[in-house]
């Protein structure tokens, strides 16, 4: 058993660990600080010439929505509402935490009867149509503020397109 002395030794040891811990970072920071927040203006002191023109980004992050639309598989599709079948369900009018999802691609926005929607999806969009549906999976609280989904969204263009088909295939 430790006595009481023992026990505010090691306690004193740690707190003055953190403390040192605090204030190294604190010093560091100072010392290192990279950046122009509170300092003044910065200005780049020199520009290094590569010969290259700046290209244009559009061109790189290659095919639009459409295409991958186009050529999306309904198979790897069929994988990525793995991620949404916690709360949506494919059969018609059969709700879960979230609204079914029979026949959405084109379907009126909040049209079910026997779900609770949030005010926010009339909003934004009239139809599901496939480019809403990829603007709201991409990241829903950003597309439609206030809406009652939790989910992050689907960062992966491809993975929206694949899904968006699959869901199109549901209840045609």
């Amino acid at each position: 058993m430790l006595d009481t002395m023992t026990m505010t030794k090691i306690l004193g040891g740690l707190c003055g660990a953190f403390l040192i811990f605090l204030l190294g970072n604190w010093v560091a920071e100072e010392l290192y600080h990279v950046g122009g927040s509170g300092h003044g203006d910065h200005k780049q002191a020199y520009v290094i010439e590569t010969g290259e023109e700046e290209v244009d980004t559009a061109q790189e992050e290659g095919p639009d929505f459409a295409t991958l639309l186009a050529s999306a598989d309904t198979g790897k599709g069929a994988k990525v509402f793995s991620k949404c079948k916690a709360c949506h369900k494919l059969e018609a009018g059969a709700n879960g935490t979230g609204p079914h999802l029979y026949g959405v691609v084109d379907r009126t926005v909040a049209v079910e009867a026997d779900y609770k929607y949030s005010g926010a999806l009339v909003a934004v969009a009239d139809v599901w149509t496939a480019e809403n549906l990829n603007g709201f999976l991409e990241n829903p609280k950003s597309y439609a503020p206030g809406t009652k989904m939790g989910f992050s969204g689907l960062k992966k263009e491809t993975d929206r397109a694949n899904l968006i088909a699959y869901l199109a295939t549901i209840g045609e």
